[in-house]
């Protein structure tokens, strides 16, 4: 019988042993689906209209908004993941029986 994690790298097992890469898929796809709620009710005024006197250089207020929204989903998915990240290693290392 062979041992595959013998061949892997260290890191790459313990990414896997911290489920990280379940945790980034689970984060980003919470981070994308509270931009697109935010951008949404920014973009539909589902709140009431917003009243924007404001200047925008280059480009609208919604394309502005839609760079923001990409930054929140970007921020809030990684602070999830890192998150459930630590969780797993806390469980992990609660799990180790002390010899």
């Amino acid at each position: 019988m062979s041992d595959d994690s013998s061949t892997k790298p260290p890191m790459l097992v313990l990414l896997e042993s911290l489920a990280f890469y379940r945790n980034v898929r689970i984060g980003f796809v919470a981070g994308a689906a509270l931009a697109i709620l935010l951008y949404l009710v920014r973009a539909l005024e589902l709140f009431g209209p917003v009243i924007d006197t404001r200047e925008y250089p280059l480009f609208g207020p919604d394309v502005w908004f839609l760079l923001l929204a990409f930054v929140l989903a970007a921020t809030f998915g990684l602070l999830i993941a890192i998150g459930l990240t630590i969780a797993a290693a806390v469980r992990g290392a609660r799990d180790v029986s002390p010899d």
